[in-house]
């Protein structure tokens, strides 16, 4: 089977003081969501799962209308920061130099308050379970870039949990053989947003 990773397209900046940041996608997000429909549209797709995160449902559901298909929520696809109060797209995190920048690049998850052994294990218990329910059939797999590092720097056998930054709405593509073997068939591609819809 195959299991096509999917990071979710581009959400707004969102701060909530005392509460919980779960944003939207941007109208840009939005672009490159319709744009991952399009090209997954030419795929067959046996089903598509989506993080409970909104940005992954939102970019999830232009996927699902272009096959035909309902989306299937699982919670242990949320990211790592599920939780915080805030969402600030990582790339304005490293251009401003911010802290949090910092302690992702240099992995001190102590420092985010995050239990990473945890994350992982419900991560790949998760996408375990997805693949064992679709041999022989692809699934689209719509979540966040620290899942599919753990996803991928698992299949690869590395110790380092975050060693790319996946592009938003880019595929990475694991195939699982019925004996459970793991083999990583590509990884982040993006060719898609180069020419995303009008």
């Amino acid at each position: 089977m195959e299991l096509v990773l999917v990071r979710h397209a581009l959400p707004h900046r969102l701060v909530v003081p005392g509460g919980v940041a779960d944003p939207e996608l941007s109208p840009e997000g939005r672009r490159q969501a319709a744009a991952l429909g399009r090209v997954l549209a030419t795929e067959p797709l046996h089903a598509v799962y989506a993080s409970p995160l909104r940005r992954a449902e939102q970019t999830a559901a232009p996927v699902a209308a272009a096959v035909g298909l309902t989306p299937r929520r699982r919670d242990g696809l949320a990211e790592w920061d599920r939780d915080a109060a805030d969402y600030i797209p990582v790339e304005e995190l490293k251009a401003t130099g911010d802290p949090r920048w910092d302690a992702l690049a240099a992995q001190r998850w102590d420092e985010l308050g995050v239990d990473i052994e945890a994350f992982r294990r419900r991560v790949l218990t998760t996408v375990a379970a997805i693949a064992a329910d679709h041999p022989g059939e692809r699934v689209a797999v719509v979540c966040h870039g620290g899942v599919i590092n753990v996803v991928a720097a698992d299949v690869l056998g590395l110790e380092q949990v975050l060693f790319f930054e996946p592009a938003y709405t880019s595929l990475t593509r694991v195939l699982v053989a019925r004996d459970g073997t793991r083999s990583l068939r590509s990884l982040n591609e993006a060719g898609h947003l180069l020419h995303p819809p009008a």
